[in-house]
């Protein structure tokens, strides 16, 4: 674990699990989460990893592997992939973005992607590594991407529908509450990191910790690799199609079970965002159980408590759970009750789910034959 020097700051108290090692907040978290929304805050992401792919094979290679097209990409533009298993499940997500020479990855799963991706060079054209050592993320309320001159940026898509890419969401029509968050996280040398962020204080921005940058996140339905993600999960699951898959281009890895959920299957489990009660002052834990009764529907996430919202928290529930119903989740403090708000349609259709498919299209509709899966799946 990385231990930030910015923990050495006035106020700020380390925060823990997956982001140990940098500030949960620095004295109040409240003004800090108003000054992230208004866009005049800076974090402290240096806990993210980074892994580098060079050589002129880097972005048709990382294509043949990754959810995403990448082939074409053009230097500046960021996006958002996964490596999948051969059964569609999530392994490593990781956003992406070219300069030109080096295809940069910020991700939570650094070593392990690194080894992954070393291992599948083969006789191609590139060098990948784990740059984590020597370079820092620091993340700002802000949208745009880097202009001329400025740092190697990845500026987050969510919750834009990408090119190949489709949503789950209950009503597509309707506003998105990701709409409005801007989030990019913009790579400097790990020894400038702190005088980086000082140059953005002397300019009249805020320092803030995760709790308010996870306040936001949740609030906005975006989901996380190391939080919402188990050995099981598929993207369908979280709306996460709308990022880091395309689904038109070539075969890759898990693409099989991609194209058969979306197109004649519908998944298992599903994000939910929850309301919990906040008449106290206790919050579950992440992993905590969700009960309707005595039955566990699903588990916690993502928990945090945001400055209009109030306790908020990312839950994965079965599918079949009546979005109607005022669920229980256990606290330290008791028992809270949590109503839901739907995030992937409780139907489980994407937005574009194609018609029945008749007897022979139906291997074609699977995505059948893809030999980066191993052949066909049984039928």
């Amino acid at each position: 674990m990385t231990v930030s020097p910015l923990l050495s700051r006035h106020g700020a108290v380390d925060d823990s699990g997956p982001d140990a090692g940098v500030a949960w907040h620095y004295g109040d978290p409240v003004a800090e989460q108003r000054a992230l929304a208004a866009g005049r805050a800076v974090a402290d992401q240096s806990h993210m990893g980074v892994v580098t792919v060079t050589g002129p094979d880097r972005l048709t290679w990382l294509d043949s592997l990754s959810s995403q097209a990448l082939g074409t990409l053009e230097p500046g533009v960021s996006t958002e992939m996964m490596i999948l298993s051969p059964q569609g499940r999530i392994e490593h997500v990781a956003g992406l973005v070219d300069d030109g020479e080096t295809a940069w990855l910020l991700t939570e799963t650094a070593p392990a992607l690194a080894t992954y991706l070393d291992r599948m060079r083969f006789m191609l054209r590139v060098e990948v590594a784990d740059a984590t050592a020597g370079w820092a993320a620091l993340g700002e309320a802000v949208r745009a991407p880097a202009a001329a001159g400025e740092p190697v940026t990845w500026v987050d898509p969510w919750p834009h529908v990408s090119p190949g890419g489709t949503t789950y969401a209950a009503d597509p029509s309707a506003p998105h509450p990701g709409a409005d968050r801007a989030w990019r996280l913009v790579l400097v040398p790990r020894d400038t990191l702190e005088s980086e962020i000082d140059a953005r204080l002397d300019a009249g921005w805020s320092l803030v910790g995760t709790w308010a940058t996870e306040a936001a996140r949740i609030a906005a339905h975006r989901p996380r690799a190391v939080r919402e993600v188990d050995e099981t999960t598929l993207p369908h699951e979280l709306d996460w199609l709308r990022t880091a898959v395309h689904l038109h281009k070539g075969c890759y890895r898990g693409q099989e079970t991609v194209a058969k959920v979306h197109n004649v299957g519908r998944p298992p489990r599903r994000l939910t965002m929850l309301h919990l009660d906040g008449s106290g002052h206790a919050l579950p834990e992440p992993g905590a159980p969700v009960m309707n009764g005595e039955a566990t529907v699903g588990r916690v996430t993502s928990v945090a408590r945001h400055h209009e919202d109030g306790p908020i928290a990312l839950a994965m529930l079965k599918r079949s759970v009546d979005p109607s119903l005022e669920l229980m989740v256990p606290s330290d403090g008791g028992p809270l009750s949590a109503s839901q708000e739907l995030i992937v349609n409780a139907d489980g259709f994407s937005s574009d789910r194609p018609e029945r498919p008749g007897p022979t299209m139906r291997g074609l509709m699977m995505g059948k034959g893809c030999a980066a899966d191993g052949g066909d799946m049984s039928s």
